[in-house]
């Protein structure tokens, strides 16, 4: 099992903290942590806030004390490095490379130097690991990129970025679920609707799940956001051993 704190947050939270480092066994770690808790369904405990190395646990002091709280995630812990799930899920989003939703595709293989073709092929064909959302609501940020796609942000950010823009920053992809200001280097955009606040689940897709981009062409995004009530986001539980993930 890894090695880990239980660091009080203010007086209604404690940071579960793993390794100073940002791994997938940490991240999937931290993924079997909070869903050992929930399923605990522990009388005290209101909430979860996973990132990269860390599991915020909310609680209300009235209800579980520290030292019962600190207990039951040590017990927790435990349980769920013996019951470790060897499945994960894997999440289709379909993203359109188009030049219209690509403003910085050309830069990008430019720093790479490959062909704009060779920088699709080659962003579409891991699965990303979630190891966090964050920044805005759905914003997923994903592990797993191409060491030779890395590319810097921005000098300067946009004011405004479409909501469902795919980009990369530095060694991370990652894709706006909302229309936002951004650094980011837009190479494409998926018509799916990422934040959908009105639903019982409002994302697609959790922290420990993969992402797999599937390429498509302007016909189909247009079909798609022309009948996105109908489409039917495809997801699948894999082996962990057929994940592809990239570096």
């Amino acid at each position: 099992m890894l090695a880990y704190q239980i660091l009080p947050a203010g007086d209604k939270a404690v940071n579960v903290t793993f390794e100073r480092q940002v791994s997938v066994a940490i991240n999937h770690q931290i993924a079997q942590l909070q869903r050992q808790l929930t399923q605990l369904a522990v009388q005290g405990i209101t909430g979860f806030l996973p990132a990269f190395r860390t599991l915020t646990v909310f609680y209300e002091p009235a209800q579980i004390s520290l030292k019962a709280l600190k207990a039951t995630i040590d017990k927790a812990l435990l349980d769920s490095h013996q019951t470790a799930s060897s499945t994960v899920r894997r999440v289709h989003i379909p993203v359109c490379y188009d030049a219209e939703f690509a403003p910085d595709l050309k830069t990008v293989a430019t720093k790479a130097q490959l062909t704009e073709k060779q920088v699709i092929e080659r962003h579409s064909q891991p699965d990303y690991l979630i190891y966090m959302l964050g920044f805005l609501p759905g914003f997923a940020y994903l592990g797993g990129l191409d060491p030779q796609l890395a590319t810097p942000r921005l000098a300067t950010p946009r004011l405004k970025i479409a909501p469902g823009s795919v980009g990369i920053a530095g060694e991370q992809t990652g894709m706006y679920p909302i229309e936002s200001p951004g650094g980011w280097q837009i190479i494409g955009r998926t018509p799916l609707r990422l934040f959908q606040p009105e639903s019982e689940q409002p994302f697609y897709y959790q922290t420990g799940d993969y992402i797999h981009f599937d390429v498509i062409s302007r016909a189909e995004y247009d079909h798609i956001t022309a009948h996105l009530a109908d489409y039917q986001v495809q997801t699948e539980t894999v082996a962990e051993t057929e994940v592809q993930y990239g570096a």
